[in-house]
């Protein structure tokens, strides 16, 4: 049986262009508030940011059947994504205005599957090192019992204007 899911968002570069007026952790923490919102990604996933601090990001997201792969296990990419996004913003939070990031490169690592009766997960992200060119953190995706289904790392370039 077919199924339908409707996605609605904003324009996602209004927002970029308010990114590069605010220090990261006033930026990502506007848009725990609702006065930024969500890039569009965030929406076609689930996803959302939850909790910022200094050197620390959280996501959640809860499995759903729109996230399956063939072989009825969540897509690895799911987990892949809300790591590196985990990862990022973290790093993102520790950048004054006018100063960005991209993921370079990262690592993750599968412990157990995904499924619908897996529940929330989060993915809790903490800064490594933040250098003048170069940040690394890592990030945990589990569950509420804390159960670990995937981890990883990451490194960013940092973009200076």
């Amino acid at each position: 049986m077919d199924r339908t899911r409707t996605v609605t968002w904003h324009d996602p570069l209004p927002i970029a262009e308010k990114a590069r007026t605010m220090r990261g952790l006033d930026f990502l923490q506007a848009m725990i508030d609702g006065e930024i919102p969500r890039p569009p990604f965030a929406y076609l996933l689930g996803m959302t940011l939850v909790e910022v601090a200094p050197g620390r990001a959280v996501f959640t997201v809860t499995p759903a059947e729109f996230l399956y792969n063939p072989i009825g296990l969540v897509h690895g990419g799911v987990a892949m994504t809300i790591l590196d996004s985990a990862t990022g913003c973290a790093v993102q939070t520790m950048l004054e205005a006018g100063v960005g990031y991209t993921t370079v490169s990262g690592n993750t690592n599968f412990i157990r599957p995904i499924t619908l009766d897996t529940g929330l997960l989060r993915a809790e992200a903490q800064t490594i090192n933040v250098g003048r060119r170069i940040a690394t953190a890592e990030a945990r995706l589990v569950d509420a019992a804390g159960k670990l289904y995937a981890h990883g790392v990451s490194t960013c370039a940092i973009l200076t204007p």
